[in-house]
């Protein structure tokens, strides 16, 4: 039997991880002269620092404080459903594995969509809810989930948050999409490699072969892991 890492070698490459082609789709439509923010970008906003010099003014926001300076980002401190800029302000506002861990993503489309520019774009990744791993995550209730993360994923319990789903299913998206000013302009459903099972090879090795069923067959689309949206406003 192939231990985890020939098995991630082998079926998992790091071009076609979901973050790398959340990253790429970024870049593709960002332009030098632009602003960008990203939407809960971590306490050292690590993604968004990899935009610098690609865009002119970088705006981090999230609610933890920054744990160090960070000189080319202008971090705030606060909450995503209501930021400290002015509408119509920003051209292009990102957010990785965020909007899982919001209770009213109502109230957060709303304030993307009133400091985007017309026309600006709104890209984030979320997990998708028809993901085992996120039926689980919901059906577990959040008071267990930094125990259990941190010993499957070995993620400080410090990173772990409630999760509520409300903007992870294609329907929920849409209908947030258009009750608040925006276009989908592309969907994607995104596999990637089993990581929840790096605890055990066996386990890790049954779930490459149900990932690459799933990843063949786009009719199966709906059960892969992870969900790349960019919208634009109207």
């Amino acid at each position: 039997m192939l231990s985890r890492q020939e098995l991630k070698k082998k079926y998992f490459k790091s071009a076609e991880h979901p973050y790398r082609k959340y990253e790429s789709k970024i870049e593709s439509i960002l332009n030098e002269s632009d602003t960008i923010l990203d939407a809960g970008c971590g306490r050292t906003a690590p993604i968004l620092r990899k935009f610098d010099k690609k865009a002119k003014i970088l705006i981090g926001v999230d609610l933890e404080d920054p744990i160090e300076v960070i000189p080319e980002v202008k971090y705030i401190k606060g909450n995503i459903s209501s930021i400290d800029i002015p509408g119509n302000s920003v051209d292009v506002v990102i957010s990785r594995a965020v909007l899982e861990h919001v209770p009213d993503p109502g109230a957060v489309f709303n304030e993307v969509s009133r400091v985007l520019k017309p026309g600006g774009s709104f890209i984030f990744l979320v997990p998708n809810l028809g993901d085992y791993v996120s039926i689980i995550s919901k059906i577990i209730p959040n008071r267990f989930h930094k125990q259990i993360v941190s010993k499957t994923e070995g993620r400080k319990m410090d990173d772990v948050f409630p999760a509520y789903y409300k903007a992870n299913t294609y329907s929920s998206i849409k209908a947030l999409s258009q009750n608040h000013g925006f276009g989908i302009v592309e969907f994607e459903y995104l596999g990637q490699e089993p990581t929840i099972f790096k605890f055990n090879s066996l386990l890790y090795m049954l779930a490459t072969g149900y990932e690459k069923i799933i990843s063949r067959f786009e009719c199966l689309g709906c059960l892969r892991g992870w969900i790349l949206v960019q919208l634009k406003k109207k």
